[in-house]
């Protein structure tokens, strides 16, 4: 059990940008689930898709769009991986094989923005309406050119399926039950990991770039985008609560387990974003973004508007 005691640890459990650092944070929460856990499988993937990301991968460019970057994979990737440590805690054993595919399902869910070679033109937001049939066509071609287990695609499918935002999780085929709870834990991995950054607000900012190359969502500018994430908010928490099962409630188990603390980092996190969110928009719209100050993030997207693209 460790201890944490100052803010900037606090922070630290959402500085996955590194993934030479999001790797062994993994093998060691999964340690505590199976010190026998054969890391093979998910190691390669973890290699792999961090390589397309970065542009190394055959006949695929480097992901560009500015959002839904390596940092949001990691972001969701590691989520996913403590999620499951608390849902372990919580009674619901995990055997390796579904550890296995909740990792790859967290790696491969937004894969479908990445561009093959020959589809340059814009940064791979406008398959915004599409990323998530095209990262399942991904994992197929994947799951066959690595020889994984007959019926892994199906049930990774079902799994990254769980992240569409337009799908309810109801209209989901699942092969059985099981299934269905690990596409909980990834769906809610995709929610609360991003929601969590203390970025987050700020990069809502690259988001909306990432709608308008899509012509997707309908804001009249940024400042409509902020002022209604608080109701994308409650909508979150509705399918957090419902066709996600509340699952998110588990990672009370994992920071139980790690720092002694019965408390919930992640959803901390959000709420505190939120409220913040509360203070900026009932101000005068000039005004927002000079409330949003992290990461240097308003002015690259200002930079980026003033070029008229994405660098």
């Amino acid at each position: 059990m460790k201890n944490i005691s100052t803010p900037a640890e606090i922070n630290s459990l959402f500085a996955n940008g590194d993934p030479d650092e999001v790797w062994p944070k993994a093998v060691e929460i999964i340690g505590r689930i199976n010190p026998a856990y054969d890391f093979r499988i998910a190691r390669t993937a973890f290699d792999d898709i961090v390589r397309l990301f970065r542009g190394g991968y055959p006949g695929y460019c480097p992901v560009r769009t500015l959002y839904h970057d390596l940092r949001h994979t990691l972001d969701v990737f590691l989520c996913a991986v403590r999620l499951m440590h608390g849902v372990h805690l919580s009674g619901i054993r995990l055997t390796d094989d579904e550890i296995t595919m909740i990792m790859m399902a967290a790696l491969m869910h937004d894969i479908g923005y990445a561009q093959l070679e020959g589809e340059e033109t814009g940064s791979g937001a406008q398959y915004l309406k599409t990323h998530v049939s095209r990262g399942i066509e991904f994992m197929q071609r994947y799951a066959a050119d690595r020889h994984l287990p007959p019926g892994a695609a199906t049930c990774l499918k079902s799994i990254i399926l769980s992240t569409d935002p337009a799908l309810a999780v109801s209209r989901i085929h699942f092969p059985d039950e099981r299934i269905r709870l690990l596409g909980q834990i990834v769906g809610t991995a995709d929610l609360t990991g991003q929601m969590a950054d203390r970025t987050y607000l700020e990069k809502l900012l690259f988001l909306y770039l990432e709608f308008e190359e899509a012509h997707f969502g309908g804001f009249q500018n940024i400042h409509d985008l902020l002022r209604k994430t608080r109701e994308f908010y409650e909508v979150t928490r509705q399918k957090l609560d419902g066709e996600l099962g509340g699952i998110y409630t588990k990672l009370t188990y994992h920071f139980k387990d790690w720092f002694g603390v019965e408390r919930n980092y992640y959803l901390e996190s959000i709420e505190k974003n939120i409220a913040y969110l509360d203070k900026v928009t009932p101000l005068n719209e000039a005004k927002y973004l000079s409330m949003l100050k992290r990461g240097g993030i308003v002015e690259k997207t200002e930079a980026l508007v003033t070029s008229g693209g994405i660098a």
